[in-house]
């Protein structure tokens, strides 16, 4: 008798747990579309023009509160972040526009009603609803981009509506192609003179290889890591200054 009731037992679950395979696909075609159509090949951000489809892009927010990403087979779960936060993080701008800077935001009090002063609280108090919970810019970042799905070159592929933050890709990130997006994003911005001044003896680099070198030196040192991106190498000894954050508006 036990042995029939773990047999029976044993039946159910398969068909109480459902593969990751076995999910349908997270469909990131109307993102890809509104990135294509406002986005430059050079990460310039028609925001006027994403005012102009708010209501594809509500569109598209509302699909992602529906997805149950803990379910989704990790590369599936990485594109999904990513899309997300950067979906996101154009959403801030176009509820806002026009602002000459995300950090303006702060000032908006239909936004962050009382809090409203913490040039970081649109990051931190603006929630999005993702399968029953709530997401702040932070919240990704930290648990989910930087945490438990956590790779360095994702620093490059997230996007903070900003003239020094790495480019918005103008097309959606998916499984098929990740790891090339992942790579094609970090030469770029590594190899991008807007970003990083290169150099053998002196180079001056993205304040992100400063507020997240921790990142960089799991395995060995930021110039190390630079050079397996970089056109021009940078001398092991060299000394690294950093260039200021300009926070204007990446449009």
């Amino acid at each position: 008798m036990k042995r029939s009731l773990s047999i029976i037992f044993g039946c159910c679950l398969l068909f109480v747990r459902v593969p990751a395979a076995d999910l349908p696909a997270i469909d990131h075609t109307p993102w890809d579309k509104l990135l294509k159509a406002h986005v430059s090949a050079s990460g310039k951000v028609d925001y006027k023009g994403f005012v102009k489809d708010k209501a594809q892009l509500d569109a598209y927010l509302q699909s992602l509160s529906k997805v149950k990403p803990d379910q989704l087979a990790k590369e599936e779960r990485l594109a999904f972040w990513i899309n997300a936060y950067n979906a996101y993080t154009v959403d801030v701008i176009v509820r806002n526009y026009p602002v000459k800077s995300i950090l303006d935001v702060r000032t908006n009090k239909s936004l962050v009603g009382k809090v409203a002063g913490d040039k970081k609280v649109f990051v931190e108090k603006l929630r999005y609803p993702i399968d029953g919970k709530e997401y702040s810019l932070y919240k990704i970042e930290k648990d989910k981009l930087l945490g438990e799905l956590f790779d360095p070159r994702i620093h490059f592929a997230i996007n903070c509506a900003s003239f020094s933050c790495p480019k918005l890709l103008n097309e959606a990130y998916v499984p098929a192609k990740l790891e090339a997006q992942l790579d094609a994003q970090t030469k770029s911005f590594v190899n991008d003179p807007t970003k990083n001044k290169l150099s053998a003896n002196n180079p001056q680099l993205s304040q992100i290889f400063d507020w997240y070198q921790k990142d960089f030196t799991r395995n060995g040192n930021v110039i190390a890591y630079l050079n397996r991106y970089a056109d021009q190498k940078i001398d092991p000894a060299a000394k690294i200054a950093y260039i200021n954050y300009d926070w204007k508006l990446n449009e």
